[in-house]
């Protein structure tokens, strides 16, 4: 299993915690977090991939802080 917080830009209320746990539902993860500004996701390398989350963050509207 990896654990990884993954920094997410232009976040700034409720609305957007809850538009991107609807898009992290939608992947196969053992479990997630999104607060404001982040998401701490647990998942299965060989079940999905940083990419896979990475899209669904931006699939929600916002965008994946690199670096």
């Amino acid at each position: 299993m990896t654990s990884k917080r993954f920094l997410i830009e232009n976040m700034n209320c409720q609305h957007c915690v809850m538009a991107v746990k609807k898009e992290l539902s939608k992947l196969d993860l053992v479990s997630y977090e999104v607060e404001i500004g982040s998401a701490k996701v647990d998942f299965d390398e060989s079940k999905t991939s940083n990419e896979q989350i990475e899209i669904a963050i931006e699939n929600a509207g916002y965008k994946v802080r690199k670096g």
